[in-house]
């Protein structure tokens, strides 16, 4: 029936992905614009000091350092750079602003405590209320930052890049990975844990420390040392009994266990035949050899933790990598065992239209190689001065320009990186403020108001008082006319708050507003049925609200001039009808039609009509 019965499904999420894709160009217009700006301003204050040099001007003193990013540094900066580049891609999947918050970061929760889940549910609802925004926004903060990192290879902005991607990680870890599934029952080193931010946050925190730091081993001896920690405690986690890990394939007494059922939920995503057939095979190598294949992973977890631990302690002489031997060993099956994990368990981690990152092995390994070779190859003592610092000025831009062109075009292009940043992170900011959702998200389940034209349909009906009222005692003011069942208690409770919250949205341009409703119901037509009703959803008290009803010969009039279906439901007093708003104008001409079922009738898709019936109103009017 027409106006009745929507959901919010695939089909009806695709205007939100066609929002999402028109967003998307519109705001790569304006990364394009600030790209584009940046090389001009680079090329004019470069001509300008070619030209300088050409007339015999002083050639300003160099201060350019030719010391070299420590190379574990450099490590950690370009890979993570690169991390954060392919997840910001990841997230252009048109799937990503419909099914990201219900089907990835909420269920991701679900078995942590009811904390964390409260928590989680602050940003599942930001998401859903604003689903192109945010969607959008997480593109360009991540391509941002990757950039960022990738053209800031020295100094102040280098540092700013690290401290800013370390900043995001942490939204990441806690509002989209429920803190890696730290405090859920079935946490496990195969399965993301920690979660995969949380050593994006560890490397931002690395490339943000001063330069100084990074002039001895220091940094790869924390970061061995905590990463062992870290590979010790999953291990004993990972050997912990009755947690469902030395066990293999299902039998009488018991379900399968927890690797073998991973990997099968895994086989299931979307993906090439190969991979889906090589991670059956290996769950169904693990429901047959449950106890050896946890007994590897766990030796190999606690051996390398030891490791880790046993080489970030030692003291002395700065030494290569190679001569760590009690090291290099572990380390090699460590790899291994971790990039098999990568591909069979968690299976690439971004296969699927909703993955946003490739899982935690891929960033763990980065760090750890940029730890061993902070401790094997660390940076040169005492580097503090290094080029690249925060000031824009001209002059300061215009002499860094003239010493160190390719300097000064990286600052440039950290500046535009934070620009590109910032594209996202204000409409983020500003839609966080915002309780009610967008338009679109209504729009998707009941589709955009449809304009109308011609004079609308009058009728005669009675109200609550009693008194013959028609569509001409409305003159002068925008009406907004729907059908309710006074006795309904599903769509119609809800469609009236809509309408009751839309009034109070209004403010003082109520007064120049009518709400009125129609009885849809045509066994329950008196004056005390519609009464009781106004009075349950608190819209007796609105001065502009009016419940009309009267025959049955005048309602089925009313209901056939404006499209109205109502079918008695049997053996009930409840009927079906359609569920629709006419927004009429002053002069009595109708303007738009809208679908006002509420679908599933969650708080969002409520908020989401209100302000589409505003909005539509205050066209009108």
């Amino acid at each position: 029936m027409p106006g009745m019965g929507g959901a919010t499904g695939t089909s009806n999420g695709l205007s939100i992905i066609s929002a999402f894709h028109t967003a998307l160009i519109h705001q790569w217009l304006i990364v394009l614009g600030i790209l584009t700006l940046l090389v001009i301003v680079w090329n004019v204050v470069r001509a300008r000091q070619l030209q300088h040099l050409a007339a015999g001007g002083p050639e300003s003193s160099s201060t350019q350092s030719h010391l070299r990013e420590p190379r574990g540094r450099q490590l950690l900066r370009i890979s993570f750079g690169l991390l954060w580049l392919f997840d910001g891609l990841l997230q252009l999947q048109s799937q990503m602003p419909v099914s990201l918050a219900n089907n990835v970061t909420a269920p991701a929760a679900q078995s942590s405590p009811s904390w964390v889940r409260h928590l989680v549910s602050v940003g599942v609802d930001l998401w859903n209320r604003h689903p192109v925004t945010a969607a959008a926004a997480t593109v360009w903060i991540q391509v941002g930052l990757g950039l960022w990192l990738l053209v800031a290879a020295r100094g102040s902005w280098s540092r700013l890049g690290g401290a800013a991607t370390a900043a995001w990680a942490v939204v990441v870890w806690i509002f989209g990975e429920a803190f890696g599934a730290i405090f859920a029952p079935g946490l496990s080193w195969l399965f993301g844990a920690p979660g995969a931010a949380l050593y994006y946050f560890a490397a931002g925190v690395l490339i943000a420390l001063p330069n100084r730091l990074w002039g001895g081993d220091l940094i790869g001896r924390i970061t061995l040392r905590g990463l062992g920690l870290l590979v010790l405690g999953l291990g004993i986690v990972q050997a912990w009994p009755g947690r469902g890990f030395w066990q293999g394939g299902a039998t009488a007494t018991r379900p399968a266990g927890a690797i073998s059922a991973m990997s099968r939920m895994m086989a299931g995503t979307p993906q090439p035949r190969l991979l889906r057939s090589s991670i059956l095979e290996f769950a169904n190598f693990d429901a047959a050899h449950g106890v050896l294949v946890n007994l590897v992973i766990v030796l190999v977890l606690l051996v390398t933790g030891l490791a880790l631990l046993g080489s970030s302690v030692q003291s002395g002489r700065l030494r290569t990598l190679l001569g760590h031997l009690p090291l290099l060993p572990v380390l090699v099956p460590f790899l291994l065992v971790s990039l098999a994990v990568w591909v069979l368990v968690q299976d690439f981690g971004f296969l699927g239209g909703v993955g946003t990152d490739p899982n935690s092995m891929v960033p763990m390994i980065a760090l750890l190689s940029g730890g061993c070779l902070a401790l094997a190859r660390p940076g040169a003592a005492g580097v503090t001065a290094l080029p690249q610092r925060l000031s824009l000025s001209p002059g300061a831009f215009a002499r860094l320009v003239s010493t160190d062109p390719i300097g000064s075009l990286r600052v440039l292009f950290s500046a535009g990186a934070l620009a590109i940043v910032a594209i996202g992170v204000l409409p983020m900011t500003l839609a966080s403020f915002n309780s009610m959702a967008d338009p679109i998200v209504a729009q998707s389940v009941d589709g955009a108001p449809q304009p109308l034209g011609g004079q609308a349909a009058g009728f005669s009906l009675t109200d609550a008082n009693g008194h013959i009222v028609s569509l001409h005692d409305f003159a002068g003011k925008t009406v907004v006319l729907t059908f309710l069942d006074p006795v309904c208690v599903s769509d119609c409770p809800i469609i009236a708050q809509e309408i009751r919250r839309t009034d109070l949205l209004l403010g003082a341009d109520a007064k120049r507003v009518d709400f009125v409703a129609i009885d849809a119901n045509p066994l329950y037509r008196s004056a005390a049925y519609s009464n009781a009703f106004s009075l349950q959803e608190g819209l007796s008290v609105l001065s502009n609200w009016s419940f009309l009803s009267g025959s049955l010969t005048a309602l089925q009039q009313a209901w056939d001039r404006y499209g109205i279906q109502v079918i008695s439901v049997a053996n009930g007093s409840m009927v079906a009808h359609s569920d629709l708003i006419y927004v009429i104008d002053s002069t009595g001409r109708s303007r738009y039609l809208l679908n006002s079922d509420p679908g599933a009738g969650t708080a969002i898709t409520q908020s989401s009509f209100e302000e589409t019936l505003l909005q539509t109103i205050h066209e009108v009017h």
